[in-house]
């Protein structure tokens, strides 16, 4: 019998079904030419961020901890506005956050060793409970008048607060285990949203306490950390396995580690000295208002480079990037000095801190990608509070170092500070990698 595909059978054909006439058109299909105007166009792959937010769950942590991390540049700003709005005293207020300043660097690295060994869950939310009482108690006893000393008391309370940036490169690392690249783009998206977090936080805060009343930044604080601690925690699927007894050593006896921590110490020596003195420098041309603008400014910049450098695919190992990371990071930071310097313009100050601040995100991706790579198994968390530690201590130093010179110089030779701080640091990065088995980077 022939085929309908045949010459002679090449029109449609009539079958009769139970209940239907279908027509079956059997010739061959020919490609007609193509219709003018532009061919259409090809769906492009989706982009790193893009690829990096699909995996699942990551969506869901990612806003819980995006909440709970946008307090963390609100606290202190709020607690100096609100102690010195209502007892008059700026050095009252810089004491209480110094000293919470101090506790944060002694409890979060405890904090984060019950939560590798214990979970995140199990720890962080009880952790973040009882730092949040330590804030409410401190706007009672504003509000109430009650003596100096219980200010340092209640602030110092809140050094319970969990790193949720750690804890979120934690996930990462257990989520992307073995894809090197994926891991570059969470890094480098955590380290943006760090700035963004403390680009936005210090603004969101002296607008609460401004525009509604003095506790009003410390409250809404509360409330958004509390929140978003709940909805992280609450997205078990995405947690890294606990290890109650972990049989890797301790992250600052790791090879690298101290090395590593000593240029988050430097690192963060600019960070505070940059601070303490664009405000001075500002305030010296009577524009301190506009010292918060300058310096969103220099954040934005490492905003931005932070998801420009986790968009591309670095070549080489950590290592070997650092310096040069470190290194740009220090030329860049001779453009301030060189702007208060020779023209003393505060708009053309904002362009060189703009620049600036470019290379401070691949310096901060790099390095948390060496600590996480030389931290033991199991510990990873503790041994990125040790990293936010040093940072930590390095503002405080930092800050002092800045304020000191600002005081008994000038705002302009301030920004020396921070250059040699970068300098520090980029000797500090130039030392030889460790060469012990089980360092993987």
């Amino acid at each position: 019998m022939p085929q309908p595909t045949s010459e002679r059978h090449a029109f449609p054909l009539p079958t009769v079904t139970a209940d239907a006439l279908v027509v079956a058109d059997f010739r061959p299909r020919t490609r007609g030419p193509r219709p003018p105007g532009p061919p259409p166009a090809r769906r492009r792959p989706p982009g790193p961020y893009r690829r990096l937010l699909s995996v699942p769950g990551a969506r869901a942590f990612t806003l819980g901890n995006l909440i709970a991390r946008l307090p963390m540049g609100m606290f202190s700003v709020s607690a100096i506005v609100m102690i010195a709005g209502t007892r008059g005293s700026y050095a009252l207020a810089g004491a209480v956050t110094a000293t919470g300043l101090a506790a944060t660097a002694l409890v979060a690295p405890w904090t984060a060793r019950l939560v590798d060994r214990h979970g995140q869950a199990r720890i962080a939310v009880p952790a973040t409970l009882f730092a949040a009482l330590g804030s409410l108690a401190l706007v009672l006893c504003v509000r109430t008048g009650a003596p100096d000393w219980t200010l340092f008391a209640a602030y110092a309370a809140t050094a319970t607060t969990p790193n949720t940036g750690g804890m979120a490169r934690a996930r990462w690392a257990h989520l992307l285990k073995g894809d090197a690249d994926a891991l570059h783009t969470a890094n480098s998206f955590e380290q943006a949203t760090d700035e963004l977090c403390f680009m936005l936080g210090p603004v969101l805060a002296a607008f609460l306490c401004t525009a509604l009343f003095p506790e009003a930044g410390t409250l809404v604080g509360v409330v958004l950390l509390v929140t978003g601690m709940l909805l992280f925690a609450a997205q078990r699927a995405t947690e890294p396995p606990a290890r109650p007894r972990p049989a890797a050593k301790a992250p600052l006896r790791a090879p690298g580690i101290p090395a590593l921590l000593a240029v988050c110490l430097a690192t963060g020596a600019v960070f505070g000295a940059m601070e303490v003195v664009t405000i001075a420098f500002a305030d010296a041309r009577g524009h301190g208002s506009a010292a918060g603008v300058v310096l969103a400014l220099q954040a934005a910049g490492s905003c931005a480079a932070g998801l420009l450098y986790g968009a591309l695919k670095p070549a080489g190992p950590a290592w070997h990037r650092l310096p040069w990371c470190v290194a740009a990071m220090t030329a860049l930071l001779t453009l301030p000095l060189l702007a208060a310097s020779l023209t003393g313009s505060l708009p053309l100050l904002a362009l060189t801190l703009l620049a600036a601040g470019m290379a401070t995100a691949p310096t901060m991706v790099t390095t948390m990608t060496l600590v996480q790579h030389r931290t033991p198994e199991g510990r990873l968390n503790e041994g990125m509070t040790l990293a936010v530690t040093g940072l930590l201590g390095g503002i405080a130093g930092g800050s002092a170092a800045g304020g000191w010179t600002v005081e008994h110089v000038s705002p302009t030779a301030g920004y020396g500070v921070p250059v040699t701080a970068a300098a520090v640091a980029l000797l500090l990065a130039l030392l030889p990698p460790p060469r012990t088995a089980g360092v993987r980077a």
